[in-house]
């Protein structure tokens, strides 16, 4: 898949990065703890089973916020912490963990010693985005781009951007300081 934007005289070729690291070796605030027979999903951990991290989490569930997991598995993977369609599929999806974070980690990242419900949904919101994060890895789509001029000579490219919108305007700025240099090198040169 190649998409070209005409920018400047400039082309811009939006393509899927497909050489990109798991966004789980970043430094995530959560832990995602998933079991599946088909595929090595979310962390490390050391848990043997599901029902060994069942038991884990009541014991721990006052020191820590979680949700819960779906994967959908049809022609590809897809991971949510919602339910809704094609999550809810009785057929190509289900539960397959949780991610959580844990009071200490709480403590550390953000001072909280108590969880207000202002707190609660702050924690659950950066949760659920490393989980869509996590998911666009999964579903490939991850961009990178490359800048062609006129005569389609490469002039810059960059890749694993997260963000398509992002990324077209990081590939612009890229032009614009060429733009810029080249206009200010013809100014210097003497007739």
């Amino acid at each position: 898949m190649t998409e070209k934007i005409e920018y400047k005289g400039y082309t811009i070729k939006v393509e899927l990065d497909e050489d990109n690291e798991s966004p789980r070796e970043w430094d995530n605030a959560g832990k995602m703890v998933c079991f599946h027979n088909n595929y090595n999903l979310g962390d490390k951990h050391d848990f043997y089973n599901a029902a060994d991290f069942m038991e884990w989490l009541e014991e721990n569930e006052k020191d820590l916020i979680y949700l819960p997991l779906y994967l959908y598995d049809h022609s590809g993977i897809s991971m949510s912490t919602s339910t809704g369609y094609p999550f809810n599929c009785p057929w190509d999806s289900g539960q397959v963990g949780f991610i959580y974070l844990d009071r200490e980690t709480m403590l550390k990242e953000w001072g909280y010693k108590n969880i207000t419900k202002k707190r609660r949904e702050f924690i659950e919101n950066i949760l659920r985005g490393e989980v869509a994060i996590y998911d666009q890895y999964l579903t490939g789509e991850i961009y990178g781009y490359i800048v062609e001029d006129e005569e389609g000579e490469h002039l810059d490219s960059c890749w694993g951007f997260y963000d398509k919108e992002y990324m077209i305007s990081e590939a612009e700025s890229a032009i614009d300081y060429k733009h810029k240099n080249t206009y200010h090198q013809m100014k210097l040169i003497p007739a």
